[in-house]
């Protein structure tokens, strides 16, 4: 019995470690994550929600070894074609809300990748926020490609 509680302690212990959310001043980021490409893809996308708890902030840039560069982007509906720009001064991060970014809305997306990611893998991503300042997250790379969008990227 006692070393069935030794067990479960280390085990409660050891939570933190599998946790996939991260926090800087009033913001919470949770669970960063990819879905896994083909290896020639030359792109690739990041998504995870952002709480802001604290008074209204903004994302304004993503850097990581993953890619050349990263951008900020949206899918936009022009004229019944989906596409994707580039979000210009930042994702707004209001007091009190949830931001989340998602396939087929908000999203960062990392340009010029080298080498895939395959899936289990992780990779470092770092968030600069306007008032938060920077924080760097881990990036779970997950199984199932992201919808293919042909025309308008």
């Amino acid at each position: 019995m006692k070393k069935l509680a030794i067990a479960a302690f280390a085990a409660l212990l050891s939570l933190p470690a599998f946790a996939h959310d991260y926090s800087v001043g009033a913001l919470k980021i949770g669970h960063p994550y990819s879905r896994a490409m083909p290896a020639a893809s030359p792109t690739a996308a990041v998504f995870m929600s952002i709480s802001n708890s604290g008074s209204a902030d903004r994302l304004l840039a993503a850097s990581t070894p993953q890619a050349a560069r990263a951008e900020l982007h949206q899918h936009l509906n022009d004229n019944g074609v989906m596409r994707m720009r580039e979000v210009v001064g930042g994702i707004a991060l209001p007091a009190g809300g949830t931001v989340t970014l998602a396939p087929g809305g908000l999203h960062l997306m990392l340009l010029e990748v080298p080498k895939q990611a395959a899936s289990g893998e992780r990779f470092p991503l770092q968030l600069q926020f306007e008032k938060a300042g920077k924080l760097t997250v881990e990036v779970k790379v997950e199984s199932g490609m992201a919808p293919v969008h042909p025309a308008g990227h």
